[in-house]
Parts: structure tokens; sequence; C-alpha cells
């Protein structure tokens, strides 16, 4: 499906929605008995948008299993994948051609409880730790967004969560910050090269069309899907890919153009190789957009995230915006 085709489908799915919710959550409580409107972070409920499917009609994944890198054959080099690499534990990586339909899965790594979440909207795919004051969550797609982004879920308190900052936005758990560990997204031919003994997520049993991208020619588009604030400043393209290091954007432009930056105590550095998961029909041949790590000066990786420029001008709008 074309964006332009995804957009009117997802426009007509809507519509009565994006009415009736504007002005207070009352629309949503008959979805979500069980979650307390009354705590919430949300001041202005016409950002809250349903994506189209309901709740759970994108299935997170709570069963993920693995098989040996060297065993993969289904996925091209080029092909984009998010590494988990904790101490103690095998490298593992979750390809973007499962996450781009599941949005989030919940994993274990070395007893540490994990979701790796992805939001192609904006292309923002960060993984968290899953326990908050001793309790694990688990998380699922609430079939909500909010500028854009996927508002997720927790199973244990129906608490919303907003998945580009990790925090709770509605619900029991509002204001808890969940934390984001140092993982990164990049080519499939750089992982198995780093990690020839590595694993990689296995095909999930459901009926998806993986490896094909849903949302070809998103993000050469001029204005994102399901988006009415703010576009970001200093006339970078709304689509542009920025990485995002706590309240700090430095953007892809700049990476191409330099390949490895030291500033602010950090070390950001670009190489070429990775599929725009969000180009082409067939996710293994969008665009080169690039690979990034972000590392501190004694060569840690870094919890970073690669979104959208509209993304984060919309969750960070005091935001450093780091040119030069």
């Amino acid at each position: 499906m074309h964006l332009t085709h995804l957009i009117a489908a997802t426009a007509i799915a809507i519509g009565g929605a994006m009415s009736t919710a504007n002005a207070d959550p009352s629309f949503w409580k008959f979805e979500w008995p069980n979650t307390d409107f009354e705590n919430t972070t949300v001041e202005n409920w016409v950002e809250i948008l349903s994506g189209g499917p309901p709740k759970d009609g994108i299935p997170a994944l709570d069963e993920v299993s693995f098989i040996p890198a060297a065993s993969e054959t289904r996925l091209v080099d080029m092909e984009p994948v998010i590494t988990v690499e904790i101490d103690g534990a095998e490298p593992r990586t979750y390809p973007i051609r499962y996450l781009t339909w599941h949005e989030i899965a919940n994993d274990t790594v070395n007893g540490i409880p994990i979701a790796v979440t992805f939001c192609p909207l904006c292309n923002s795919g960060i993984t968290f730790d899953r326990r908050v004051d001793g309790q694990t969550l688990t998380f699922g797609v609430s079939g909500k967004l909010r500028n854009s982004d996927m508002v997720m879920y927790d199973r244990e308190t129906e608490s919303w969560w907003q998945q580009a900052i990790g925090t709770g936005i509605v619900g029991e758990l509002t204001g808890v910050e969940l934390t984001q560990l140092p993982t990164w997204m990049e080519s499939w031919a750089e992982f198995k090269a780093r990690n020839p003994e590595g694993l990689v997520m296995d095909e999930p049993r459901w009926p998806r069309q993986y490896g094909r991208n849903p949302y070809v020619g998103y993000d050469t588009s001029t204005r994102p899907f399901l988006y009415s604030g703010e576009l970001p400043p200093h006339d970078i393209p709304a689509l542009m890919r920025v990485v995002r290091v706590a309240e700090k954007a430095w953007t892809f432009d700049r990476l191409r153009e330099e390949e490895v930056i030291t500033q602010d105590g950090i070390t950001l550095s670009w190489r070429a190789g990775q599929a725009s998961a969000l180009d082409q029909y067939t996710i293994g041949a969008g665009r080169d957009v690039g690979t990034v790590r972000v590392r501190d000066a004694s060569g840690n990786d870094l919890p970073h995230d690669v979104m959208f420029a509209f993304a984060f001008h919309a969750f960070f709008p005091d935001g450093d915006w780091k040119l030069n």
C-alpha cells in the first residue's frame, strides 16, 4: 500500500473518533474501562488520535524466539535491525521487518526484562527496561497516536506510555519514566559481521507480509502522517532523521557530512550501509541512510534515538539543535 492509500484508509477509520475525543477522554473510557483517566499529563486531548487499529490491533510480541545469525537467510545485508548487547548475554538483534508489524517485542535478556520498540511514523527505535519500582511490566500497542508517535500501554495497570520519551502519560503510572538502554539501529550486515555467533529474532508466527514496508515513500514526504503540531525550526525538513541524545539533536545531514562528531562529551559516528525502512516497498531495498553509533569518552554506547525532526521538536520543544 502506498502512503497516500494508507492515509485515506486511516482517515475514514478515525473520522468519527477525532470529532468525539477532542475535548476530553470520555470517548476512550469505553474502550479502556480500567485506565485512570483522571491521572494524566495530557492537557489537550485533541492530541490523542486513533491510528486506525484498536487496542492490540497491532499485536505486540510476548514470546520471542531466536536463531543463530549464521542460520538466517531471509534478511538482506542492508536491512535495519535493532541490536541489544547486554553483558553476560549473547548479542541479539531484532529485525525492523518484524517490528514494523508488531512495534513492541517484550523479551528478557540475562534476567533483564526489556521492551524493544519501533514506531514507524517517527522512525523511533528505543529499548526500555520493563521494570518499574520492582514490578515488571508487559507492553502492548494501544492503537493511539500522539504527535504521530505510538502510545504504548502496560497490561498490568493499563496506563498509557509515550514511546518516544518512555514516560507514562495517562493512568496510575503517569509521570513514571522507563529506563532507556544503550541499544542502536544498524544494518544486518553490520550485526552479523561483528557478532558471527550472535542471535537474531526468528520470524513471528503471524500472517504478516514481513519484509514489506506499508509506508512506501513516507520518509521523503513533506508532512508527517496524523500530525498537526509545529514543524521543526531552522528550516529542517520535518522528516529529516536526527539523533536524539537526551534533549539534544544532531541532524543526519551534518553527520553524513562530518562522519564523526565529538561534542558535549560524546562522540557520534556515521557510516553508510543501512537501508531506510520507510522508503521502498521492500524494506531491504530502501535507500542508504546509514548507521549512527553514540558513545561516551570511554567508548561506551549511550542511550539515544534516531527519530524524525518533527517528533523531536514535538516532544522537546525547547531542545538543543546541534547544527554546528
